[in-house]
């Protein structure tokens, strides 16, 4: 069994749906940061079989947004002196602003280059949907 050394100072992202860590790890632009940052994937879960976890060794700025648009179940947890002392709580944004672009090659984002990509929330069914709000495509998490 391989072992995961725990953080003194930083950030865990937890219950990353397994499989999804490398997309949390691009949207969030980690490869930026000027510290550690471990990816750990198929991780056991006795909650949800596999996870994936994202390990910060520094206390930075991350877009919770992001984040609870990815999926609102994850978890992030600030750590210092080696204990957790804040855990904040995701929700799915209500405007997601050029995290995501826009694939329909009709919407006006296609043609003028410095527009915002912005999509807004809506809820059907129980589940949350993005759509574009200049041209109301629906975003789809498998166009990356």
């Amino acid at each position: 069994m391989l072992n995961i050394d725990s953080i003194e100072t930083g950030i865990v992202i937890d219950h990353i749906q397994a499989g999804a860590s490398m997309r949390v790890y691009k949207l969030l632009k980690l490869d930026k940061l000027d510290c550690c940052v471990a990816v750990i994937k198929n991780a056991r879960s006795s909650k949800f079989g596999r996870k994936d976890i994202i390990k910060i060794e520094a206390i930075t700025d991350i877009d919770l947004d992001v984040l609870g648009f990815i999926d609102h179940n994850i978890t992030v947890d600030i750590i210092r002196e080696g204990k957790i002392v804040e855990k904040k709580k995701l929700v799915p944004p209500k405007t997601l602003t050029n995290v995501v672009r826009c694939k329909n090659p009709r919407c006006i984002t296609s043609i003028e280059q410095g527009l915002d990509q912005v999509f807004q929330l809506y809820e059907n069914h129980g589940e949350h949907h993005y759509r574009c709000i200049y041209c109301d495509q629906e975003y789809q998490s498998r166009q990356g």
